[in-house]
């Protein structure tokens, strides 16, 4: 049996490896031409140390406490030449990837669809040339067909597809905003450099949150797919902030996800108050919609800075803790 392991490195690049259930860590990077840190592979020197971020693995008694001290080891402190996976896995390497001889993936995608969702929203779906691993919430680099430039967008499909769907803001004259709108046709061929990104899904453990402005969207569409996939029985729920009703996509995909996942729920606020829209303002406006104690909560939040901002200071003026709290802010590119 194989298993997926995400290597993380300090510089926000992740290669996603095959690990087999009788291999370490270390071997499997190797094998995929992947050169971890280290230096006696036997469990000696420590200098192979990471941590794992989720899934089962077990790490043997073949290590002395030099290496790995108990405490660190109950932290969830691994050494690569020692830990092998009972699951899929997520590992963080203290290194840039650029120091492992690794580095973003790079392949090529074939346009499929370009279809415009909204005034504001443009779905993009691609054929990918070969098998890209990411961890649902990261982001890649496309390249702008006709010219040498990138724009960095989430995956708003899941991993392990062999089409890639993006959501992505129409900005009036931007570079992939005009070729998507003016210029795309199925066939067209990009380039996907990446993943990359610490916006990612966690194991789910308990209640989870998750607040999307506009096109931010897109990550947390990766990550509740993904839930469903796994059977996750927890509460989830999405509040969903856009400016004016017409902005308001993919609603069909999430109403589909309320039959998969059986505690989800979702909320959308739409900020035109003259909009005749049940949830009005701001998404803090509505954070009651969710029927559990965000202090309890995983919370993800995905917008444009000032949204992210707001529900910062919105935590912090109510005295809300959530257990973990992950976002991503992102801006169109000029």
């Amino acid at each position: 049996m194989t298993y997926q392991v995400a290597l993380n490195f300090e510089d926000g690049v992740t290669r996603v490896i095959e690990c087999k259930e009788d291999e370490t860590v270390l071997d499997a990077a190797y094998r995929n031409h992947v050169k971890l840190p280290m230096d006696c592979s036997d469990g000696v020197c420590g200098t192979c140390k990471g941590t794992c971020q989720s899934g089962a693995y077990e790490l043997g008694d073949e290590y002395i406490d030099e290496a790995l001290t108990d405490d660190e080891a109950a932290n969830g402190m691994i050494l690569t030449c020692q830990m092998t996976v009972k699951s899929n896995a997520v590992v963080s390497i203290p290194a840039m990837s650029s120091m492992c001889q690794s580095g973003p993936q790079e392949t090529t995608a074939t346009v499929t669809a370009v279809d415009m969702l909204s005034d504001s929203t443009v779905s993009l779906k691609v054929k990918l040339a070969q098998s890209f691993g990411f961890l649902a919430g990261q982001y890649v680099n496309l390249g702008v067909p006709g010219t040498d430039q990138t724009r960095a967008y989430s995956f708003s499909s899941k991993p392990g597809e062999d089409e890639a769907s993006f959501l992505i803001r129409n900005v009036p004259n931007g570079l992939m905003s005009t070729y998507l709108t003016s210029q795309a046709k199925a066939g067209d061929e990009m380039k996907v450099v990446g993943p990359m990104g610490s916006f990612y899904l966690r194991e789910v453990q308990g209640p989870t949150l998750l607040l999307a402005g506009g096109t931010g969207l897109a990550p947390l569409l990766s990550m509740l797919q993904v839930m469903a996939d796994n059977g996750n029985a927890e509460p989830i729920h999405l509040l969903y902030g856009v400016n004016t009703q017409a902005d308001l996509v993919e609603l069909a995909t999430l109403d589909g996800l309320t039959s998969q996942l059986a505690n989800f729920t979702y909320t959308t606020v739409v900020v035109d108050e003259a909009s005749g829209h049940s949830h009005t303002g701001y998404v803090t406006a509505h954070m009651d919609t969710a029927k559990f104690d965000i202090n309890t909560a995983d919370v993800y939040l995905c917008g444009p800075p000032p949204m992210v901002e707001a529900v910062r200071q919105y935590l912090d003026s109510e005295g809300l803790t959530p257990k973990q709290f992950y976002y991503e802010k992102f801006n169109p590119s000029t």
